[in-house]
């Protein structure tokens, strides 16, 4: 499996880069993980959207979805041959009025999902973990059935003890890493330090840092990271960064990871 960064940032896009959105590939399926603002201009720079699998959502906050809309546009305006006639787009249930969006007549078609869900996509197994967040939100565990790769994402989410027991022994973990180390009181995010034990707790091969702050450096989450996960690598989200979940780790240094 490949994962491509479209969009790291939580909130808002800052400096030409996006909110959270990721392409996963596996062979020749191609799964849209979230479709923040941005979304859409980045995935053409890297692929034609036509040619998606599929969209998976974790939850309905806008710098999750904020392209959704424009993707149904695009899959019903745009001329091409699209992989699927009718795009699938899966989200929770847990909020009616947002998942009734997601299917546009003809266009695009939402599927639901719970917390006990497992789905099927092409070669991949998916399942589900509700987070702690002001509206739901689940992470996903993702395996690639043919390889046994398994790549986590937290979404967005607090720190909780039950998490790591979802995200043991990823390949590729990412993380939820809206804050620096020194935050304290009530959050519905991650610290640099609690993504860090998170790697460590799971037994997580590698860590990717992502939904960042604005304006903070990417030395300084890293180093704050690693800090706390020992020799595990950290990497910190760019825009097309690509990374083999599977790859072997030679010196803490990917050599697959390429922009």
């Amino acid at each position: 499996m490949q994962l491509t960064v479209l969009g790291y940032y939580g909130g808002y896009p800052y400096a030409d880069v996006g909110t959270s959105s990721y392409l996963l590939t596996s062979g020749a399926y191609h799964l849209l993980l979230d479709c923040g603002s941005g979304a859409l201009l980045a995935l053409e720079k890297q692929f034609d959207p036509l040619q998606l699998d599929v969209v998976l959502l974790t939850h309905y906050h806008h710098d999750h979805i904020a392209d959704v809309g424009v993707l149904q546009y695009y899959w019903q305006l745009h001329q091409g041959t699209k992989k699927e006639p009718i795009l699938p787009i899966y989200g929770h249930l847990q909020d009616p009025l947002h998942f009734g969006s997601l299917t546009q007549p003809g266009v695009t078609q939402g599927f639901g999902y719970q917390e006990d869900t497992e789905l099927t996509l092409g070669p991949l197994k998916v399942t589900f973990k509700r987070t702690v967040h002001p509206v739901p939100a689940f992470a996903v565990r993702i395996e690639e059935q043919t390889t046994g790769q398994v790549l986590v994402f937290t979404a967005d989410t607090a720190y909780f003890p039950e998490l790591a027991a979802f995200c043991q022994s990823a390949d590729l973990l990412m993380t939820d890493t809206n804050f620096l180390e020194d935050r304290t009181g009530k959050m519905a995010h991650m610290t640099t330090t609690q993504s860090g034990n998170l790697a460590q707790e799971s037994g997580a091969a590698k860590i990717l840092l992502t939904h960042l702050p604005q304006g903070v450096s990417a030395e300084t989450l890293q180093a704050q990271a690693q800090a706390t996960v020992g020799d595990v690598p950290v990497i910190v989200a760019q825009q097309d960064l690509t990374i083999d979940v599977g790859a072997c780790n030679i010196g803490g240094v990917d050599e697959t990871y390429k922009k």
